[in-house]
């Protein structure tokens, strides 16, 4: 018998999906179902790369995990699938871990939905879907603001009045999972940073940064919601709300029209005029795609500056995500005015993406670690039905 959990992550056309086993860090399978609809695409691989034959109806979520199932279960015919692990990304003021899924628990969290709305239905929705396909199988729901409700209350709250905090209008902070995973990857590899004072960037086409102290969340660029902070491949960042009223007022723009230009017209694509993907700008050497970079590596020493200001000094530096783990020149270009901070890049081991990239006359540590959503909900999945007590014992 082969006994597994399963990991989702559901977006507006997409399924990622993981299948791990009752131990261990290593998946045994994973894949995508892209563009979801008529032009549907599923790709599944197990951990050795080996392509899973799979196909199905993918005009659907429902249609695209029951393909994905047929497939996995066609590589491993005595699949037993023990729990299922939803990436959720909003889970309200109060929840700081993952919560096994009820009728009650999906009708709260659906009313969180005017708080992420290009999210959280489509994660709702993958929850539903896995509920009928499985029933009576636990399904385990893990927020990506879980992670940030150890902020102190400076760090949670906006200058307004205090009965819209009251009603949920608050600095939630996004990317929990990411920095759940590093943070306790950290406490593995290097405790004695771990401990300190550690600014975390998850840098991606989704991009933030995290304060952590001891390990715990102390600020975070994210806020109310995902838009805000760092520019992004398609979203904005933080913008003076002033630009806001302006485009409404002056602009006639609907607030339609403002989330469709916030959320995927603006960063990188915007700025470039060319692309979304850090990759296509470093090699286009156009101008604009230049001083889209440019944009991208100032907001990010700044709000560095900023996370060390929030925790009263910084020994680490973290880069993670597709960015972060990868690109050598925007890793470089950041830390080269942070002198003034102890930092100091190596070129040699920046340049081959070894762990610790920082000089050793550096006083501040800059390191590469790659990061794992997946496996976090994994462990969430697995604890939810024991499994994390009979690995341990």
């Amino acid at each position: 018998m082969t006994q597994a959990v399963l990991t989702l992550n559901a977006g507006s056309s997409s399924l990622k999906v993981s299948l791990f086993p009752t131990t261990g860090d290593v998946p045994l399978a994973s894949g995508l179902a892209d563009r979801i609809g008529p032009e549907g695409t599923l790709r599944l691989k197990t951990a050795a790369g080996e392509a899973i034959a799979a196909t199905g109806d993918l005009t659907s979520h429902a249609g695209a995990l029951a393909a994905v199932i047929a497939g996995f279960r066609a590589a491993w015919p005595d699949l037993d699938l023990l729990a299922v692990g939803h990436r959720v990304v909003h889970g309200g003021a109060d929840r700081a871990r993952p919560v096994t899924v009820d009728a009650a628990l999906l009708d709260d969290l659906a009313r969180l939905a005017p708080f992420a709305p290009l999210h959280q239905p489509h994660n709702l929705a993958g929850i539903r879907t896995a509920m009928a396909a499985f029933p009576g199988v636990p399904q385990v729901a893990c927020f990506d603001t879980a992670f940030h409700r150890s902020h102190p209350w400076v760090n949670d709250t906006f200058a307004l009045p205090r009965a819209l905090y009251d009603e949920g209008v608050r600095r939630y902070g996004f990317h929990g999972l990411s920095y759940d995973y590093i943070a306790g990857e950290l406490a593995r590899i290097a405790p004695h940073l771990a401990e300190g004072r550690v600014v975390v960037a998850h840098l991606g086409n989704g991009a933030s940064m995290c304060g952590m102290t001891g390990g715990r969340s102390i600020a975070s660029t994210m806020g109310f919601s995902a838009l805000d902070g760092l520019p992004m491949g398609t979203r904005s960042g933080q913008v003076d709300p002033g630009v806001l009223l302006y485009l409404m007022d002056q602009k006639g723009m609907t607030p339609a029209e403002i989330s469709d230009l916030l959320y995927k017209r603006s960063g990188l694509l915007g700025l470039s005029g060319l692309s979304n993907d850090m990759r296509e700008l470093e090699a286009a050497g156009t101008p604009e795609a230049a001083e889209a970079i440019d944009y991208f590596v100032f907001r990010c020493q700044r709000e560095i500056g900023s996370m060390a200001a929030a925790m009263g000094g910084m020994d680490a530096l973290i880069f993670c995500g597709g960015i972060g783990e990868n690109s050598r020149l925007v890793r470089t270009r950041i830390c080269d005015r942070l002198g003034w901070m102890g930092i100091e890049i190596d070129p040699g081991r920046n340049a081959a993406n070894a762990q610790v990239i920082s000089s050793d006359m550096a006083s501040t540590t800059v390191m590469v670690v790659p990061t794992n959503e997946e496996l976090v909900i994994a462990r969430a999945a697995r604890a939810a039905v024991g499994l994390a007590e009979r690995e341990a014992a």
